[in-house]
């Protein structure tokens, strides 16, 4: 599109002002639903853990597959992104995908599966074990999609007998066990990386986990890493009783103060603008150090900030601006489906403090019983908004949403 000036909207992009040291064009910061900061403070340990995983599945011995599990803005979905990288260092096929409650978990996979028999090996070089393969993935995508509409590109006949006998559990270790061999064969390996895995149903998630199973049993280079809620460790080990001797659980918290400062202060020093000490206490403070609250309080305060230093006074205007927009973007839109019981019981919880509540000190507040109240939260659960972090307690899963719930519903 051109301009009145003649110039084009790409045209002016990094036509930035070099007498202002805070324009807009660099600000450093990606409040982004899974964007990489630009500086990733505090997870060195994790991605060299995933890459020891990597290395070992590689060189024919076994690991356990990774589950990635904290609140809501602490940088999951941005660890998954940094072991798709790795993987790809590695000369590992990457497959990434995101969970949904509204989308079938088997055609899903079938498409996932398929993507990865290609990333392996072009179909022009398939050997007896990739045309197998293949014939295996018709198999299981007939049988969870049966129009034939997944098996584009497989022009191999189905292999009777492998994954196809309507058992979801047995179909789906046989596809990833042929899909293994595979990998093997070419000496490169295959990782899944699978986001929002809390809304796998039971079955689902059981089925993955013996999938997952049957492939360490026989060492092949093909692995998961998946990111979810704080629940998940429960709800995988009522899925299997072994899942927690099948999974590294990662817990993925909120950063530290040297971390924190690291991950403000960084980004802004490459662009030659520092922070007051007393600035950086303050965003350190009001954010509690979670990952996603920091990227949007940089963000908001380098584009209200006349720099070349940002001062404390800058940092205590943003932070209006900061909360609006937590509150419009990130908070807001984990309740607009929620019904007014809902609500209410989340107010109720709020007003108990950020901490786990006994089930019967919420229904209390609402002077309700707790079996009265357990349908809501029961649903609230499900929605993703609460989890159980032990029998008869509950906790919010996005971090300060008592504050927020405080906000939201002033009076109550």
């Amino acid at each position: 599109m051109t301009t009145l000036s003649g110039l084009t909207s790409f045209d002016k992009v990094g036509k930035v002002d070099k007498e202002d040291p805070v324009d807009r064009v660099r600000n450093p910061y990606t409040p982004n639903a899974g964007s990489a900061p630009p500086v990733l403070a505090g997870r060195d340990a994790e991605l060299k853990d995933f890459e020891s995983v990597l290395e070992r599945l590689a060189s024919g011995k076994t690991d356990k597959a990774v589950a990635a599990i904290g609140l809501r803005g602490v940088g999951k979905t941005v660890l998954l992104g940094e072991f798709e990288r790795i993987a790809r260092e590695h000369n590992w096929v990457a497959v990434p995908a995101e969970i949904s409650k509204t989308k079938e978990f088997g055609p899903q996979l079938a498409n996932l599966v398929r993507k990865a028999l290609f990333q392996l090996s072009p179909k022009a070089r398939w050997n007896d074990v990739a045309k197998r393969a293949a014939g295996v993935i018709r198999s299981f995508s007939m049988t969870v999609q049966p129009d034939g509409a997944l098996t584009a590109g497989l022009d191999v006949e189905k292999i009777d007998g492998a994954a196809d006998s309507g058992q979801f559990d047995e179909d789906l270790a046989d596809v990833l066990e042929s899909l293994g061999e595979t990998a093997r064969d070419v000496r490169r390996g295959v990782v899944f990386l699978l986001d929002e895995i809390q809304f796998l149903s039971k079955d689902e998630l059981e089925a993955l986990i013996g999938a997952i199973h049957r492939c360490i049993q026989r060492r092949l280079p093909i692995t998961v890493a998946c990111a979810g809620l704080p629940q998940l460790p429960g709800v995988a080990g009522d899925a299997k009783s072994y899942a927690e001797r099948l999974f590294h659980y990662i817990q993925v918290i909120e950063l530290g103060p040297a971390d924190a400062r690291q991950a403000i202060v960084a980004p802004a020093a490459e662009e030659g603008v520092r922070f007051e000490d007393a600035a950086v206490d303050a965003i350190i403070e009001y954010t509690d150090g979670y990952p996603y609250f920091l990227q949007e309080f940089g963000r908001w305060v380098w584009d209200l900030a006349e720099g070349p230093v940002i001062t404390a006074a800058e940092v205590a205007d943003a932070r209006y601006l900061v909360e609006a927009e937590l509150d419009e973007s990130f908070f807001k839109t984990r309740v607009q489906r929620s019904t007014k019981e809902e609500l209410r019981y989340l107010r109720a919880m709020a007003a108990l403090g950020p901490e786990p509540q006994k089930a019967s000190d919420v229904a209390e507040q609402l002077g309700k019983t707790s079996e009265q109240v357990a349908p809501l939260r029961a649903r609230l659960i499900a929605k993703g908004l609460l989890y159980t972090p032990k029998f008869g307690f509950a906790e919010f899963t996005v971090p300060q949403f008592d504050k927020f719930m405080l906000r939201y519903i002033p009076d109550f």
